[in-house]
């Protein structure tokens, strides 16, 4: 069979067990064992057992469970509900109102998270019911936190950060900073949105409510010093090179048990759940990433990555031209794989193009968040569409409709980093000097 076949045989495998239901992990084991024994001479038994092996005992990986853990203990405690009550009185005057508690909501727990899902569950519990109980239009309430919730993948902490820089080998610390301005565009362009729709329909936005003073703005504005404080721990011990990113993820653990035992939010049942919720999705994260890897190694030993940088690289496709081609297969991909599946399964394969091409790894880093963010509400396997929909019970169509303007929004972010590079590698340099 030639290249062409082999792949197409492999895809064909890889999306029917996906549509018939079965794990993405097992998938992806699965037609690595298929793709070892039928197109190599390989053992398969020992290329697995060592592949998973060396995947799943990454020291650098263990600081996406303890941002997975410092996330679901926000999730299960006061110090996430508290955010709604110190952000309302602030955008009051603003175009739009409320809405933008979607989005600076989102912004704020990106930055304690790491996982779009978890952003997205976490704020929406928040608002939707209390933007709903006000008037705003379903529509915009649900379509900037869909939006708004992909941050969790792009501001740092960022899960999705640490796989690529495990997987791209490259500096998670310096992605994480790298992320800071891409996320202050995009979160900038969801309100700015924001503030275009309720200018051309006035008509639908809900009167402001009382008139508060500074004073009484400062004073609600206490129940964001928790958030906040956890967020200049965590971050600034990056920044500043105090701390690697594991030994940041467990400082905001850390951080995030001791403020929620301060405002007596922890108890017993809420410091389980949070760890059993925080090991069950890292179980599926580590299971993802281990058939990943040993399907990377699979495409490896039958040569398809090689063939496929050389099929690239016959096209002569020009710089911009890559990254759109490569914008546009992120995007398909993203219609049938979680984020984490799409960033493990391709690295090991376009790095040596992007190099080549003369693409800065963290740059691209920050352009693969950004398009896999995309795919986080394209359907039919986009997981805030699936979080969203379990929480509001509208139909997936409906919902996926109503994002699109987000989706957009997030493809001028992706033209303007290209455009203007320094957004995302002017502080990375900042730092190293």
């Amino acid at each position: 069979m030639n290249d062409l076949a082999i792949t197409a045989a492999l895809l064909a495998a890889l999306l029917l067990i996906l549509g018939s239901g079965v794990w993405v992990g097992l998938t992806l084991t699965g037609v690595a064992w298929m793709a070892v024994t039928l197109f190599s001479s390989r053992a398969a038994g020992d290329a697995m057992a060592v592949t998973v092996w060396g995947s799943s005992s990454s020291w650098t990986l263990t600081a996406l469970p303890l941002f997975v853990w410092m996330g679901e203990i926000l999730f299960r405690t006061r110090l996430s509900q508290d955010m709604f009550k110190g952000l309302a009185p602030w955008v009051q005057a603003l175009p739009g109102r409320l809405l933008h508690t979607n989005v600076i909501g989102c912004t704020i727990f990106a930055a304690v998270s790491g996982s779009s899902a978890a952003t997205c569950a976490t704020i929406g519990k928040m608002t939707l019911p209390e933007l709903t109980r006000r008037g705003y239009p379903e529509h915009m309430v649900i379509g900037t936190l869909a939006g708004a919730s992909t941050l969790g993948l792009l501001i740092p902490p960022s899960i999705i950060m640490i796989v690529y820089g495990v997987a791209a080998e490259v500096s998670i610390s310096k992605l994480f900073i790298a992320g800071v301005f891409p996320g202050m565009l995009l979160a900038a362009l969801f309100s700015g949105y924001i503030m275009f729709w309720a200018l051309r329909h006035p008509e639908q936005v809900p009167a402001a409510d009382a008139q508060t003073t500074f004073r009484e703005k400062l004073a609600a504005s206490r129940s964001l010093i928790p958030v906040v404080t956890l967020i200049a721990a965590v971050l600034g011990s990056i920044y500043t090179g105090v701390a690697t990113a594991t030994e940041a993820a467990a400082l905001g653990v850390l951080g995030a048990l001791v403020l929620s035992a301060l405002q007596g939010s922890m108890n017993w049942i809420s410091f389980r759940d949070a760890l059993m919720g925080a090991t069950r999705l890292y179980c599926m994260i580590a299971l993802i990433l281990a058939g990943a890897a040993f399907l990377t190694l699979a495409m490896g030993y039958i040569g398809l990555p090689r063939h496929l940088a050389e099929w690239i690289g016959t096209l002569g496709l020009s710089r911009a031209q890559l990254i759109v081609t490569l914008s546009v297969f992120f995007i398909l991909l993203g219609c049938f794989l979680d984020g984490i599946s799409m960033v493990v399964l391709t690295m090991g394969v376009l790095m040596p193009t992007v190099q080549a091409a003369g693409i800065d790894p963290i740059w691209f880093g920050i352009f693969v968040v950004l398009v896999v963010e995309m795919a986080q509400i394209t359907p039919p396997v986009g997981f805030n569409l699936f979080v969203l929909q379990g929480m509001t019970g509208r139909q997936l169509t409906w919902i996926a409709r109503v994002t699109m303007p987000m989706f957009l929004l997030m493809c001028a972010a992706v033209a303007l980093i290209y455009v203007f590079p320094g957004i995302v590698t002017w502080l990375p340099q900042k730092m190293a000097n």
